[in-house]
């Protein structure tokens, strides 16, 4: 277990008490930026899960390629510029997995009774178990980047639209980790805490428009697969990769991508923090 250094000044009575609303927040964010930096230490005392976290999509970009490559047909664009965008968002969406079973580790190794014996933020544990795992999604995306590029990525509009998309599937990511949490803080142990995760992204990943048109599916998992949040966020950041509009304000689909995020932010952080309220 990571060691967590703790300024003895943060355990001063009354500490939150004393100080005014802004003070507050500066100190909720220093919480926060603590436990960020404590979950980024212990990552980089993992290396066999860094590594394996990074196989995997570099296998699913691989077997989409070069597997099913030959055979998928998207009309006006090659496969592979189209594949990108949804390895991007189904990999961001796996790595969130790993907010939902650090936080159910540190549950049960009784780390977070530990956080909350100390004068600390409550919103700063999970603040920065999801800032972490923003950081690492930012890594393997990166990652991704250079080998969608090796087998033909090739983005179609500018760099700095490019960067757009990126950020739109990261801030979605860290949307979705809110949510994981919640899993985390409510499952029994770590495997149980994967295994939920996994009836949540597999429908939404894959009956998607991540690996193949929607309009390839049947009518009645149409409707479905064109409004669901994972859809959204692919077809926004592919429009902001490949072009289609020629300017930001007519992209309807960037719009509803950051309502979604948005929106899923809103409605789950509060109900994790009220939860890891719960766990005391």
């Amino acid at each position: 277990m990571t060691a967590l250094t703790v300024d003895p000044a943060l355990l001063a009575p009354g500490r939150r008490e004393s100080h005014p609303g802004g003070s507050r927040l500066r100190w909720a964010l220093s919480d926060a930026g603590t436990v960020t930096w404590r979950n980024l230490i212990s990552y980089t005392r993992i290396p066999d899960a860094i590594f394996f976290s990074s196989v995997q999509p570099i296998m699913f970009v691989l077997l989409f390629r070069y597997v099913f490559g030959g055979v998928i047909h998207v009309p006006g664009v090659t496969y592979v510029n189209y594949l990108m965008a949804g390895v991007f968002v189904q990999t961001v969406m796996f790595g969130a997995v790993s907010t939902s079973v650090g936080l159910a580790e540190d549950l049960h190794k009784g780390l977070i009774e530990r956080f909350h014996a100390l004068p600390m933020a409550r919103s700063a544990v999970l603040a920065g178990r999801t800032t972490a795992d923003l950081v690492r999604n930012v890594g393997v995306v990166l990652l991704i980047t250079a080998v969608g590029y090796l087998v033909g990525f090739r983005v179609q509009t500018s760099p700095l639209s490019f960067v757009a998309g990126l950020l739109l599937i990261l801030f979605f990511a860290y949307a979705v980790s809110w949510g994981f949490a919640i899993i985390g803080l409510s499952a029994s142990n770590s495997e149980t805490a994967q295994l939920a995760a996994f009836p949540v992204l597999f429908p939404l990943t894959f009956a998607s428009s991540a690996f193949v048109p929607v309009t390839s599916m049947p009518g009645w998992l149409q409707a479905f697969a064109i409004h669901q949040p994972v859809s959204q966020v692919i077809d926004a950041s592919r429009e902001l990769m490949l072009g289609g509009h020629s300017n930001l304000w007519s992209m309807s689909d960037v719009w509803q991508s950051l309502s979604w995020s948005a929106g899923i932010l809103v409605v789950v952080a509060p109900i994790a923090v009220w939860r890891y309220r719960r766990t005391a």
